[in-house]
């Protein structure tokens, strides 16, 4: 999977909070400054390109709607991340957040809990 741009992944967020809409719905989601509204819809014409978003045509414009869910992006996208940047070792990327202090000891803890008792 194709790892997107910031300005991709920001038109995503929009999509994908939105669910199914036109690029005006998509505008109206984004924080100040907005792009224009060209600038979007070239964005969402290459997320639909990429297999992102699919699009439908209703009259003299698109509805679009994500191919694509968050969930399975995140995933994807982490796997690469930990694969490119800590040799796919997790327990690196855990070390990594520790020793830069963004991670706390009891946060350590509620991970090795979920980790003991995973949800089924």
């Amino acid at each position: 999977m194709e790892k997107l741009s910031k300005q991709e992944e920001e038109a995503m967020q929009a999509v994908w909070q939105n669910g199914t809409g036109f690029i005006k719905d998509f505008l109206d989601l984004l924080e100040e400054p907005r792009p224009p509204y060209t600038t979007l819809a070239s964005t969402i014409k290459n997320l639909e390109r990429k297999g992102f978003v699919k699009s439908e045509k209703l009259g003299n414009s698109f509805c679009y709607a994500p191919s694509i869910q968050e969930e399975e992006y995140k995933k994807k996208f982490m796997s690469g991340f930990v694969n490119d940047y800590f040799q796919n070792s997790y327990k690196d990327l855990v070390t990594f957040f520790a020793n830069e202090k963004k991670i706390s000891a009891n946060e350590l803890k509620e991970i090795i809990k979920l980790i003991e008792n995973p949800k089924k």
